[in-house]
């Protein structure tokens, strides 16, 4: 697999506590670091397609009904006023 160099300043007791963590899983801190951006990015990924594909249906006028609304807001216990 092709892979690409990143670097990172972390702060001094960041940078302790991630090598603790990559010696106490016996992995590299390149592992630790690669496998942590790997999640990060897959996180943001998936909420920025949600928010594209929400503005896409507001965009189409696709929206929740107002009694809708309040039936989802009465079952959490929120009342209107």
């Amino acid at each position: 697999m092709k892979t690409e160099t990143v670097s990172a300043r972390l702060p001094p007791e960041t940078a302790k506590k991630f090598a603790l963590l990559a010696k106490a899983i016996n992995r590299s801190k390149s592992y630790l670091a690669a496998e942590a951006i790997e999640n990060y990015v897959n996180d943001q990924q998936w909420q920025i397609d949600a928010i594209v594909k929400g503005l896409k249906e507001a965009d189409e006028g696709k929206f929740v009904t107002d009694r809708k609304l309040r039936d989802t807001l009465s079952k959490w216990g929120v009342d209107e006023d």
